[in-house]
């Protein structure tokens, strides 16, 4: 026998529980049926077989009502009935009719036909009909078993007897008895089937419900991770005399693996930063909050930039399983300052803007990734930029130059740069934005399968450094 889930055998009491309810419903149409009779025939014979229907029906009724009371104590506390209970149930309710044929059974009639001639043999249709609300194929068949037994007994109680005759009609009570039981288990097992399919129905509603559920608690989940993750990010431009700096990101999922994030260090200077985590969805954007807290942790004014690189891959690479691993890019500016210097780890190309010549230098990693290898011991220096106003650095993930159109061209870099450069006397939020706006029209509509992130530093005299705004999303 299979596994029921909790939401099934729920469903199994709510169908029993109405399946009692139609059979007192029953028991009742039958005892206003009769009582119906006895007033409008009234005679002492009927007053009395009234008298014994209407305690027959009302013991039946009690005993009904007793089951329905426990199938709602079950309901409200969550638990099941016992199997052995529902099979007991089960054969009592199907020789009811046949107790009924015996008790309720008139001394008029002849005895071949006693079985034939009392209304009670209905209610073998009723409970075989309503045996499939218990969704249990075996139970449908055993009532279609037991009312054929029971009734066969029932007949033979009252004084039927099986003869066979080749001349004996079919119509005949010996055969007529025969075909009462044969239909009953046929009918058990035609309600068998009808069960069976019903329950597979029902089960395949609560699979779908249970599905819808989880994917509602999915999205919710990850709507709070979006909402965290988003949060974490910088709301506010950082204040560096002589640069103008902004950043943007969008994942492709509810949650990314990108991060930008700034930091002021002790002694002044500023740490802008970006990194990439292998991946997109929930778990690239665990890895990127705890990326994000190593590196906010580690710059500090006593280590230098390697140093720093170094002590954020150490700790990172603890957390990260064989296949994960993270592009990290960290740029150092100085207010009224000229200078910037800039480390990645796997991350690249790296965009330098010239404004002088309107060009762009494409600069390589200095390292592996971070958690490639536990030790960063092969990183080499900062690279030690020298900016003139209008000069720009663009830190970017390749999901913009990546992103492909209809016909699976990538936007790549050259038109990347010649964006940048048409834009170059922008601020640098508008740039990003113009730079985003751009991919999605050259993507024609193919779904972003990347997270975009994207942070430009740009140059400029210290008097035209003012808070720049964000990049639209």
């Amino acid at each position: 026998m299979r596994e029921e889930s909790p939401a099934f055998r729920q469903a199994l009491l709510r169908s029993e529980r109405l399946r009692l309810r139609i059979v007192i419903a029953a028991v009742a149409v039958a005892f206003a049926s009769r009582s119906l009779r006895t007033i409008m025939l009234f005679s002492r014979e009927n007053f009395y077989v009234w008298l014994i229907t209407s305690l027959f029906l009302a013991a039946f009724a009690v005993y009904e009502l007793l089951m329905l009371r426990a199938v709602n104590g079950l309901l409200r506390s969550g638990r099941n009935l016992p199997r052995s209970a529902w099979v007991w149930n089960n054969v009592v309710e199907t020789c009811i009719p046949a107790l009924a044929l015996v008790v309720l059974s008139s001394d008029s009639i002849a005895a071949p036909y006693k079985p034939l001639a009392n209304p009670a043999v209905l209610f073998y249709f009723i409970f075989l009909i309503l045996s499939t609300l218990r969704l249990d194929p075996w139970a449908s068949r055993i009532s279609g078993i037991v009312a054929g037994v029971s009734y066969l007994l029932a007949a033979a109680y009252l004084g039927w007897t099986f003869r066979f005759t080749a001349a004996a009609s079919i119509l005949s009570p010996e055969r007529a008895v025969i075909s009462f039981a044969i239909t009953f288990v046929v009918c058990g097992f035609i309600a068998g089937a009808v069960a069976g399919e019903i329950r597979k129905q029902v089960e395949a509603a609560l699979r779908e419900a249970e599905t819808k559920r989880q994917v509602e608690r999915l999205e919710h989940d990850l709507q709070i991770a979006r909402s965290i993750q988003q949060s974490l990010l910088p709301t506010s431009q950082p204040q560096i005399a002589g640069f103008q700096v902004a950043g943007w990101s969008r994942s492709a999922d509810d949650t990314g693996g990108d991060f930008y994030d700034w930091k002021q260090l002790p002694d002044g200077r500023w740490a802008v930063i970006l990194a990439d985590v292998t991946g997109h969805g929930i778990g690239p954007a665990m890895l990127a909050s705890v990326c994000r807290a190593y590196s906010r942790a580690s710059f500090n004014v006593r280590e230098s930039l390697k140093a720093t690189l170094k002590n954020i891959n150490h700790s990172f690479a603890e957390d990260l399983t064989p296949d994960r691993f993270a592009t990290f890019v960290a740029a150092v500016c100085q207010g009224d300052s000229d200078h910037v210097e800039l480390l990645s780890a796997g991350h690249g190309p790296l965009f330098i803007y010239d404004a002088h010549s309107r060009s762009f230098q494409y600069l390589e990693a200095q390292a592996l990734p971070l958690g490639i290898l536990p030790e960063m011991d092969d990183a080499a220096l900062p690279l030690q930029l020298r900016m003139k106003p209008g000069d720009m650095v663009l830190l970017i993930t390749d999901g913009f130059f990546e992103w492909e159109n209809p016909r699976e061209e990538q936007f790549g870099t050259e038109r990347l740069a010649e964006i940048v450069r048409r834009n170059s006397d922008q601020d640098p939020g508008i740039i990003i934005a113009q730079l985003y706006q751009s991919v999605l029209t050259f993507s024609q509509g193919t779904p972003q399968k990347d997270d975009l992130t994207a942070v430009l530093i740009k140059r400029v005299a210290a008097e035209t450094n003012v808070l720049q705004p964000q990049a639209a999303d």
